[in-house]
């Protein structure tokens, strides 16, 4: 118990500090619109009457922290998973293309990373290229994409799933060539010693070392690969996921809405990077290591 708390306390205290702050910000960035408004109907209200009407107006510029909690609420356990109107339908949608991503992201990762440790000729040429990709802007890239693969009539799931692929692969190829060169020289010249073949010095000392990086790589991979997702979503004018929700809260104007589906997919981040730590825990308790 006393670890969890220690824990625990320092998230919630950095917590309960950003909603205050939130909260304050609420009343300073909607108090004008305010005045305004009190000014168009004749009506002149106390501090505290314009701070009370600051965080209940229907469109503000900066929502409140409860007007954006009881949306969450109302478009998730109010609401059917299978309505277009929940954030849980919508976050289903942008899962799927996430989780697709990642899973190729990842094995992609893999891939280059190993053929970058065993030939040297890759690491020249192929790791600057690899480097330079992640320096254009995503949203440059996604329309693209999207455009291309729909004159050949791909459409759907595949599109948005190479977006996050493009994000998700890197920090994996990183992490990876970072984990399979981990061993040092000292235990590679005793696999020398016993006269191991290259794969079984890669399976018995180079991947289990590389294991920890994997897993620490695929935590960044993973939340990479939602906002790989999210943005897929934007140049499609999709109509389901989390960037439709965002695209249609920026058109109506429904700010709310809009901080709904960022709180929505923040939620969908921390579970997803959970996820990938359990499995890293289960892992290493799996091949007798201790976890951290």
């Amino acid at each position: 118990m006393g670890t969890i708390r220690q824990k625990l306390l320092p998230v919630l205290t950095i917590l309960a500090i950003i909603v205050a702050l939130w909260y304050v910000f609420t009343i300073i960035m909607n108090a004008p619109f305010q005045r305004d408004q009190d000014k168009r109907v004749g009506v002149t209200s106390t501090t505290m009457e314009l701070i009370a009407k600051t965080m209940w107006q229907p469109k503000p510029l900066l929502p409140a922290p409860h007007q954006v909690a009881i949306n969450v609420y109302e478009n998730t356990v109010k609401r059917s998973v299978t309505s277009k109107r929940s954030l849980v339908y919508h976050g289903w949608v942008t899962l799927s293309s996430t989780l697709s991503g990642f899973a190729m992201g990842t094995l992609l990762g893999i891939v280059i990373a190993v053929g970058i440790v065993h030939v040297k000729s890759l690491e020249r040429s192929l790791m600057p290229w690899i480097i330079a990709s992640q320096t254009v802007p995503i949203l440059a890239i996604a329309p693209m994409v999207i455009v291309v693969l729909g004159a050949v009539n791909i459409t759907g799931l595949i599109p948005k799933a190479l977006i996050s692929t493009y994000l998700s692969f890197f920090p994996v190829t990183v992490g990876m060539v970072k984990g399979l060169r981990s061993p040092d020289g000292m235990h590679l010249d005793l696999m020398r010693t016993y006269n191991a073949s290259l794969g079984q010095t890669f399976w018995k000392l180079r991947v289990p070392a590389s294991i920890p990086y994997l897993f620490t790589s695929m935590k960044v991979a993973v939340a990479a690969s939602l906002v790989g997702a999210i943005v897929a979503e934007l140049p499609t004018g999709a109509v389901a996921g989390i960037g439709s929700k965002l695209l249609a809260g920026s058109y109506y104007s429904e700010t709310i809405d809009i901080w709904a589906a960022l709180v929505a997919g923040s939620v969908l981040a921390a579970l997803l990077v959970t996820l990938v730590d359990v499995a890293a825990r289960i892992t290493t308790r799996a091949m007798g290591g201790r976890p951290a």
